[in-house]
Parts: structure tokens; C-alpha cells; sequence
């Protein structure tokens, strides 16, 4: 409850915080967008997909924690290629990691968008362009790394298998954009990690304990009506919620130490970003309108917490 010393009054009421609200879901994205907008290094970015094999999802569902080795294997695909380039200067460079586990159907599909710097950093050399990124080293690399990693989580049967299907590496799409619009990117990879797996308006009616919904087909561009049990669509839904204390974005790299090259690059210092969040300032950026001034021209203060008896 904020007042005045007019005596005026004012209710702002608290966010739920959850995984399927849509509104704080859209909270949640702006404020995980800004502050990953304020991290990045005023260079060229690149924007790259990683993708698992259909076969391997099942064990990434069964076993969650497994999650974390499909962030680990990103990272040291990208890691291991500059460090294979020049051994002697250890190049390095930012990498910033995003999971998303469904699809547009929503299926269980986990893969990886990163965002990359086109430059490295070395013991010798301070700063150097990536002129070229090997699509074919980034499909190949990313399968072996991975299936590596989860030697001890699949059969051997199976992964011989998975090289024998896939000659040419896991599906990787980095297509070569120069000066791609970041401020899109960020919000386009932070809108799936903030919100419900489906948006309200993509339900089209829920009756006789059945929901109907859509989706556009990525391969046919064409609109797609699927009707499920209630049950199922609940399922399809929740599993999309991450577990307790899991990190669905990751910093590497550049992006994960605060040298100094780090800080001289950020776009906006940690206290303005502080100020962007509130949700008074982002009402005034939006409306133009101070939502705590009061009639009287005044700016009311916050007193004291309200609590709702519901029972």
C-alpha cells in the first residue's frame, strides 16, 4: 500500500512468480533480456542452434539432470575448436547459452541457442576478429562431444548407431548473418525461457475434457489443430517447467569472468539496470505516466504490506 500526505491511496499488488502466468512470464523476459543486453561485448554476434538427435531425447526426459551435459557440450565444441586453431595463444571467446525444450507442437525437443562474439581473446593477442565459422566443424564436433560426454548415460550400440545415421553431425544451424539484429535475438531466445510453452491465445477451446489447440508447422508453414485430453495437455505442458534451482541461461568464456576487457565493453552500468526493472519506471517508460504520483501532485510513499484474508 503506498500513501499520501493528502491522504490518498494506493494498492499495487504483488506478481505470482509463475512458471505459467503469462504476465509474469513477460516480466520475467524483459528483465532476463535487459540485463543479457548489458553483458554484451560491442561486436558482431553470431547466433547458433545446437540440436539433439530424435533418439537421444527420451534419455534427456527420463533424466533432467542430463541437461546440464547438453550445456557443457556446447560450450566445448566452441571452446575446443579455437583452442585446436592456436595452441600456443589459448584463444577465447563469450558464449551465452540459452535451453529450450519445446517446439511449436509441444513436444520434448531440448537443444541449444547460444549467442557468440565474432572475436577471441589470447594470451598474446588482446583482440581478434572470427572472420569464419565451419558449419561442417560445428555439426561434426558437437556430436562427438556430446555422445562423449554421455558415454556413461547410453549404450554403445546406440551411439554407433547415431554415427552410422548421421554422417554428416547433429543438425547445427548458424547461418553466416553479419551484424544481426541483437536486440531481437535476445528477446526472441528469453520469450521461451519466460513463458508458459504455449500462449493463451493459441488455445481455441477446451470442452467435454478436451482442449483443442494450434500451432504452425515448421516445415509446411501451414496451421496445425490438435485436440488432446485435458490430462495430456496438462502434461504437455508442465513438463516444460524446469526444475528447482536449474540454470536455463549459462555464461562461458568472455561472459563468464569479470576481467576488465569484460567491463569497458558493458552497455549499461549494473545500478541503471537496477532502476530499468522497477516496475514503476518501466509503467513511465511505457505510459509516460508516473504511476505513483498522486492527484495532488505528490509522490506517494510506500507504508505498508496488505495482506488478503482468502479463506
Amino acid at each position: 500500500m503506498y500513501e499520501c500526505e493528502c491522504g490518498e491511496t494506493k494498492y499495487v499488488p504483488f506478481r505470482c512468480k509463475s512458471r505459467l502466468c503469462g504476465c509474469c512470464g513477460y516480466q520475467y523476459q524483459k528483465f532476463r533480456a535487459e540485463k543479457i543486453k548489458s553483458k554484451l561485448i560491442r561486436c558482431p554476434h553470431r547466433h547458433i542452434v545446437f540440436t539433439i538427435a530424435e533418439e537421444l531425447r527420451y534419455y534427456f526426459r527420463k533424466d533432467r539432470s542430463l541437461l546440464n551435459i547438453l550445456f557443457q557440450s556446447t560450450a566445448n565444441t566452441i571452446s575446443e575448436w579455437l583452442l585446436s586453431k592456436n595452441k600456443k595463444e589459448e584463444f577465447k571467446t563469450g558464449m551465452i547459452a540459452t535451453i529450450h525444450t519445446f517446439g511449436r507442437d509441444l513436444k520434448w525437443n531440448p537443444h541449444i541457442h547460444m549467442l557468440m562474439p565474432m572475436c577471441q581473446v589470447g594470451k598474446f593477442t588482446p583482440f581478434k576478429k572470427i572472420t569464419f565459422l565451419p558449419y561442417d566443424m560445428l555439426r561434426k564436433r558437437f556430436m562427438t562431444t556430446l555422445l562423449y560426454n554421455l558415454r556413461e548415460h547410453v549404450s554403445k550400440s546406440l551411439v554407433d548407431d547415431l554415427y552410422k545415421k548421421y554422417p554428416e553431425g547433429f543438425y547445427t544451424n548458424a547461418p553466416p548473418k553479419e551484424n544481426i539484429d541483437l536486440k531481437q535475438v535476445v528477446d526472441y531466445i528469453t520469450r521461451y525461457i519466460s513463458r508458459p510453452a504455449i500462449a493463451q491465445k493459441r488455445i481455441l477451446k477446451f470442452e467435454n475434457d478436451e482442449v483443442t489447440f494450434y500451432y504452425e508447422d515448421h516445415k509446411t508453414g501451414e496451421r496445425v489443430e490438435e485436440t488432446v485430453h485435458v490430462f495430456e495437455f496438462i502434461k504437455k505442458v508442465i513438463i516444460h517447467i524446469p526444475d528447482r534451482y536449474f540454470n536455463m541461461i549459462r555464461y562461458y568464456g568472455l561472459y563468464a569472468t569479470m576481467n576488465d576487457l569484460f567491463k569497458l565493453h558493458r552497455s549499461l552500468p549494473p545500478h541503471v539496470q537496477r532502476k530499468a526493472n522497477r516496475w514503476q519506471f518501466r509503467i513511465l517508460c511505457s505510459f509516460g505516466v508516473d504511476p505513483l504520483q498522486c492527484k495532488c501532485g505528490k509522490m506517494m510513499r510506500g507504508t505498508r504490506i496488505r495482506y488478503s484474508n482468502t479463506s
